[in-house]
């Protein structure tokens, strides 16, 4: 296997992963069809806690609290 003839600079190391992290994306965030609240695509919602129609997770009141 090849090895490389110079040490790589920082400053190119640098511009490297630049390019990679301003790739880089936050999940995009949908509104929940049940509740209205912002919610993580494919994923069920915090507030209701339903996905695709179904309740999938079971969430404590925060009224009684």
């Amino acid at each position: 296997m090849a090895t490389p003839k110079r040490k790589t600079s920082h400053a190119r190391t640098a511009q490297r992963k630049a390019q990679w992290l301003g790739a880089l994306s936050a999940p995009a965030a949908v509104s929940c069809p049940h509740c209205g609240e912002a919610a993580v695509s494919y994923r069920a919602c915090p507030s209701c806690g339903y996905y695709r129609g179904r309740a999938v997770v079971a969430i404590k009141d925060k009224t009684k609290v």
